[in-house]
Parts: structure tokens; sequence; C-alpha cells
């Protein structure tokens, strides 16, 4: 049966999430605070990873984001301030860093990253898309042996898991990449990893979808709901009243917004990263991850992309933090020695908000309290990498069809 759908959200995974719907015969309409051509959807890493099958809320990480948080330069920087809501969210957050948390969300993280890729290249190929993506794998570089062996550990569950990946030595990485001087005492390198270029596809996607009638509101604040007993029965934004059978919230951080008018409790966070973008030629094949600083590094079409930092902070901060793009930068180059980042590029550094779950699992799925709304955020740093998947379990929520997958570790209403 035909619905008449809504999606607040305009980013990758809105997106996504309005073209399975289209596919599945439904008629949409997407709504979006910005004017859709920034953010986390454009500015990130660009990565198809299931390689990274270790969730955010992993042991070690509270104790290490301590001694980060008071250096607001530190690959993980956490913002204090007084909020009842992001205290919520540590504490879950907090629970959810063990060893068994870590190994319980493998098959989650891993199923939709693996469905995602799948995903991508049928889009490309049944839509005959023009847009840049690489299945060349990705590079993880260490310059100690605590990131030697943590990389160890991460290839191991990665093979044992069915993923192809091998640790490197200096020897390896020259042949990897032979015509950039790095330095490296080795790593890891995930062959099952891909790369892409992201705001060329959410180029071509949002014209198919203009094409296919779908209609866009940009920069279009979403004002209040209408409620009628479990249901939502209408929405005001941009000064009207519109009415639709089902609503899906895909609003990134900003969920947590739409989830609160409605009395729908979720525990996110806003995860602020940084990019910058390098037209030179830099001669880097391969995209890079540098262990010890969380760095990404990316040989898009016709630039390379450096980017990273996670900063949990204020939904509202806007400021970008000239000591975070420094780090990126001056760590990129402490990496590869002959690399140059200039002022000119370092100020045109952009930031994007991700939206950060209680324990590194999405949240995908349906509201037991309000039952025409489907949430489908909390991403974390993979929302990229997760994006066609979880536009295509977001359609089979509203077409009320057995999930493509198993859909169990991303209840948004799982306890903590």
């Amino acid at each position: 049966m035909s619905k008449n759908i809504a999606i607040i959200g305009g980013g990758i995974i809105g997106l996504c999430s309005a073209y399975y719907l289209i596919k599945d015969g439904h008629k949409v309409t997407i709504i979006d605070k910005s004017s859709l051509d920034s953010g986390a959807s454009y500015i990130n890493a660009g990565y198809l990873c299931p390689g990274h099958i270790i969730p955010l809320a992993a042991p070690g990480i509270i104790k290490q984001g301590i001694r980060w948080m008071f250096n607001s330069s530190s690959p993980l920087y956490i913002e204090p301030r007084i909020n009842i809501e992001f205290f919520k969210w540590m504490y879950a957050f907090y629970k959810s860093c063990t060893d068994k948390h870590v190994i319980n969300s493998i098959p989650g993280i891993l199923n939709l990253s693996l469905l995602s890729q799948d995903l991508l290249q049928e889009i490309k190929d049944e839509n005959n898309f023009k847009f840049h993506y690489e299945k060349k794998g990705l590079l993880m570089l260490c310059k100690t042996e605590k990131a030697m062996l943590h990389e160890e550990h991460t290839v191991k569950l990665a093979i044992e898991n069915g993923l192809v990946a091998k640790m490197i030595n200096k020897s390896e990485i020259k042949q990897l990449e032979p015509d950039v001087e790095i330095d490296s005492i080795g790593g890891a390198y995930f062959k099952c990893d891909h790369h892409s270029t992201p705001g060329e596809f959410m180029s071509v996607l949002k014209e198919f979808l203009l094409h296919k009638g779908v209609k866009i509101f940009k920069n279009t604040l979403v004002d209040n709901f209408v409620l009628e007993g479990e249901k939502i029965k209408g929405i005001f934004f941009d000064g009207q009243h519109m009415e639709f059978d089902e609503y899906v919230f895909a609003a990134g951080p900003w969920t947590n917004y739409l989830c609160n008018k409605i009395g729908v409790k979720l525990l996110l966070q806003a995860g602020k990263g940084y990019a910058m973008n390098v037209c030179e030629e830099t001669k880097i094949n391969l995209p890079t991850i540098l262990v010890e600083s969380k760095c990404a590094i990316t040989p898009m079409n016709g630039f390379t992309r450096f980017s990273g930092t996670m900063e949990i902070a204020s939904i509202n901060n806007n400021n970008i933090r000239r000591n975070r793009v420094d780090a990126i930068a001056n760590s990129a180059c402490s990496y590869y020695p002959n690399l140059k980042i200039n002022e000119d590029v370092r100020s045109k550094a952009a930031f994007g908000l991700r939206a950060i779950s209680a324990d590194g699992l999405p949240y995908i799925g349906r509201s037991t309290k309000i039952k025409n709304i489907v949430i489908a955020t909390g991403h974390n740093m993979t929302g990229w990498s997760m994006s066609t998947g979880t536009g295509k379990l977001v359609s089979d929520f509203v077409s009320e069809k057995n999930p493509s997958i198993d859909t169990s570790f991303y209840n948004p209403e799982r306890k903590f």
C-alpha cells in the first residue's frame, strides 16, 4: 500500500531512505533545516568500512577520553557542561564500554556495513549513476608498538568474522604506497573497505529524487507536531500545516529535538568532526587512517581530504576550533613528511555534526510510543558507511516488509 511519507533530515540517511521509499511506491517529502549542501554528509571521509567492527563504546575509551578532556586539540574531546541529557548519555556510554558489548555489537555493525556496500554498488549500476567509488581497501598506519597491538586485535576480529584484512610491515606499506614517503613502523590493511567522494553521490541522489517527484523543503525548521492518540496527525513547518501517513526522523543529532517534541526519549549527542581538502597532487593512493591521531585521509575525485577528531559538544556550538584543524594537518604532515597543508587550506576547513548514540550502534526502527514514526540516526562515525543499508531498512519498516537484516541491534528503545 502506497503511503505519504515525510522525512525530516536531508543528509545521506534521509536521501537513502527517500530512494528506497519511492522504489517501494511511496510518496516522499524531505524537510531539512539546512540548504542541503553542507554538513557531515558532505565533509566526511567517504569510507564504506566493514573493517570498522569495533563500536565507539569500547573498553578504555572513557579513561582515554578523561585524559583528553582537558586538551581541546586531542582526537577525542568531550566538552564539559552541565546538562541532564548529556549526563544520562555519558552514564549509558560508560556502561557500554565493555568487552562483552564489543563482541555482541560486531554482527550489527558488520551486517549493516556489508549490506550498504552491496546496495551502493547496486544503486550505481541500476541507475547508471556517475560518482566516484573505489574498492582499494583501507590502510591503518601506526607509529608505536601500542598502536600495532591494537590493530592486531582488530585484524584478528575482522578475520574471525570473514573479512579480508592483514597486518603489514614497512616494506609492505611501501609496496601499497610507492609514490609517497611515509613515517610509520607498520600497520594494517583492510582490503574489505571501500571509499568514495561524498559530494558526488549526494548530488546525483538529490537530482534523481527530484526527478522522481520527491518534494524537498530546504532551510526549513520543523516547528511542531499535532498528536492524535499514539500517532502524529500533522506537522507544522515553514508557516504551513501538512499531514502525512508516516514520519521518518533522520535529522542526525537534531533527531533528539524532534523526539523531545513528541515525548520520545533518545540518548543522543552531537559529535563534531572537521575536514579540509588539498587540491594539489599529494600522490597518496590509498585511503588511510593515522591510528594514533585518529585522522582519516581519503584520495577523492580531484582532491585529497584530511578529516577527523571527535568533539562531543553542544549541538549549538558552531565554532571551528583552529587548534583541532591544525592537529589534523600537523598529524598528517608527521606521517607524510613531504606533505604540505598550507594556511589557505587550513583556513577553509569545514565541520559536520555526527549523531553519537550511547553504545556505538545506530538507532533504526519504530517507536512503541508513537506508532507512525521510524527513527534512523545515531550512526556515530559510520553514517556514510551504513547509509544505503539504513535507507533500505527504513523502507522495510514503512512498507511492513521483513527487514533485509536482523534489526534487533538497532532498536531505538533498547536498554542500556
